[in-house]
């Protein structure tokens, strides 16, 4: 499988690309081009296309509009000191969404082409590429069901694209962000897709995020389906909570039980964090182990990680069973450390001695 390059004849100007740019934010504007390639039961996958970013023509009853066969991902590219362009860990997200498809009955696509189209995207389109620390270009490639019909099985067809927007921080990082612990509502069940990367598991957290933020909180936390009782993600993102201070500090995460997504950015905070000298755990952590430990002290830092916000401090937590804040509600010594390690890794101004970094062009 190849990638047939037909790309945009009419892209931005250069002035208008750069006013975008700086403009800044998360989603807003697009790259020149997209790549779409389909899949088949009967042959397969065919060749990808990039081709001029545009709208798609879809039958009304197409599958993905009725019963939600979607997947998608999220990464990114970076520039480094010597203007080439890296991604982060792109056969990571190969193999995520190659097991988010097979959890919702989409085609698995190859994990060496799902890269190559990464690549050819991001250099066709690398004038796209901010060139700020903390700024970098979001790269969204997602998978819907094609078939026309209006049966209730897994579709016969199913079309792969992959589209991309500069991105500026996600989130103020000097900012702490204020949670709202969901006890109404849950993200997912065992047995469920909370592992998967899917369209379906960001729609029902939309009402929880409407409740949170009535509550005058920015995101919502989620509780496990069971007990509602132990901290799964927030939003979505992934949860730290950092345990004590210094070089004695412990950097702990919920370990993943089937219903939690298995985030990039928090496996690779877990090496990071192991590497600056700090003891790592995955374990349970309860909303009294948290209401606790931010009331004992003993819970120094809470911060929130994932590929748009990459990471992002918890200030004050809201719930039905009361409110409390860590520290001083402002952004710890250590979560505003791993953040600038990471950030240093993906931009090139510290080593990458895991070879996490995979050059493009």
């Amino acid at each position: 499988m190849k990638v047939n390059l037909h790309p945009n004849t009419a892209p931005a100007t250069d002035a208008d690309r750069a006013a975008k740019i700086a403009e800044g934010g998360f989603g807003k504007y697009y790259t020149d081009n997209m790549v779409v390639a389909e899949w088949s039961l009967e042959n397969g996958w065919s060749d990808a296309e990039l081709k001029p970013y545009g709208p798609l023509t879809l039958d009304p009853a197409t599958a993905v509009f009725h019963y939600g066969q979607e997947i998608f991902e999220g990464m990114k590219a970076y520039i480094q000191p010597d203007g080439s362009i890296s991604l982060f860990r792109p056969q990571a997200n190969a193999e995520r969404f190659a097991r988010s498809a097979a959890r919702l009955a989409l085609p698995e696509m190859p994990t060496d082409f799902f890269v190559k189209t990464i690549e050819e995207l991001v250099k066709q389109d690398r004038a796209w590429v901010p060139g700020k620390v903390g700024e970098s270009l979001y790269l969204r490639p997602f998978m819907i069901a094609t078939e026309v019909g209006l049966g209730v099985r897994p579709s016969n067809k199913a079309m792969y694209l992959l589209i991309a927007t500069p991105a500026s921080a996600y989130f103020n990082a000097a900012k702490a962000v204020t949670v709202w612990i969901s006890t109404e509502y849950v993200r997912a069940a065992p047995g469920g897709t909370g592992e998967a990367k899917c369209g379906g598991n960001y729609a029902a957290s939309l009402v929880a995020q409407r409740q949170a933020a009535e509550q005058g909180c920015d995101q919502v936390v989620w509780l496990d389906a069971n007990e509602r009782r132990w901290i799964e993600e927030m939003g979505g993102m992934n949860l730290y909570f950092i345990k004590g201070s210094g070089k004695d500090a412990t950097v702990v995460t919920p370990k993943l039980t089937g219903t939690l997504l298995p985030g990039i950015t928090r496996d690779s905070i877990l090496s990071v964090a192991a590497d600056l000298g700090y003891k790592v755990e995955e374990t349970m952590i309860s909303i009294d182990d948290w209401r606790d430990g931010v009331a004992s002290g003993e819970i120094t830092e809470i911060f929130a990680c994932g590929t748009a916000a990459v990471v992002s401090a918890v200030g004050a937590a809201k719930s039905a069973h009361g409110t409390w804040t860590t520290g001083d509600g402002n952004p710890g010594p250590i979560t505003q450390q791993i953040r600038e390690t990471l950030l240093g890794i993906q931009h090139g101004t510290i080593a990458d001695t895991r070879g996490w970094n995979v050059k493009v062009c």
